[in-house]
């Protein structure tokens, strides 16, 4: 008795002729028409209540998704071809860029971030003019027995040196900033346009709903105009 429940609890898909269980097989006429179309330009032969699994199904709508981004825009890039595998397979696209790229810094990446932190803050101005000050006062006090006497040779020196290191230290934390809006930018572009097509099916999906629950009530009020009739008669 078991066995047979068993095997009456499965069914075979329309496609692949592999036997599923019922839950994993959806009927042809529930799918949208679009995805329908799709699915008989391979298979004409498919009854109208076939069942089709629904790994079947997750590759059609991978194909459709191909198909219609090929259709707008010429060509499929990797990135559009992995939000049509996301919307076949329910996968979520939204990632803390954040997060993955700060785990990857290198040690002198670290250390030019907070250089360029520190060199593009108030705290970094104030801190340089009074270092300027008492170098200047200091020795401007001792007069020409000092270790930089005005013009303040070394000084100059100084200057140039942190100018020319601080240039670079700079550059290389915005080379990384740029590399990280790339890829944030990046992400959005995937979640946006996976919402996009999403939306796009669901109104699909509504308006085959509509259309099926409008059939549904024309053959309803059929059946009763012909019981009405009957009645009559």
């Amino acid at each position: 008795m078991q066995n047979h429940g068993t095997q009456s609890s499965k069914a075979p898909c329309a496609i692949t002729g592999r036997e599923w269980p019922r839950r994993q097989l959806v009927n042809l006429e529930t799918i949208r028409p679009s995805l329908a179309e799709l699915i008989h330009r391979d298979f004409p032969d498919l009854p109208p209540d076939a069942l089709v699994s629904r790994a079947e199904l997750a590759r059609y709508r991978t194909l459709y998704v191909e198909e219609l981004l090929s259709a707008e825009t010429g060509d499929i890039s990797e990135i559009e071809r992995r939000v049509a595998e996301s919307l076949a397979t329910n996968e979520t696209l939204a990632e803390n860029v954040e997060e993955d790229f700060d785990e990857k810094r290198t040690f002198g990446e670290i250390v030019s971030d907070h250089l360029a932190s520190f060199g593009g803050s108030w705290m970094f101005i104030i801190s340089f003019l009074v270092l300027l000050g008492v170098w200047i006062a200091f020795n401007l006090a001792r007069g020409s027995d000092t270790f930089d006497p005005y013009p303040f040779i070394l000084l100059n020196l100084i200057l140039s040196c942190i100018a020319a290191l601080q240039a670079p230290v700079i550059m290389m934390s915005q080379k990384r900033q740029e590399a990280k809006d790339r890829l944030r930018s990046l992400n959005d572009y995937q979640v946006n346009l996976k919402a996009e097509l999403e939306i796009r099916h669901l109104h699909e999906k509504l308006d085959h709903l509509i259309s099926k629950q409008w059939q549904r009530l024309a053959e309803i009020q059929q059946l009763q105009l012909e019981i009405m009739q009957d009645k009559r008669r």
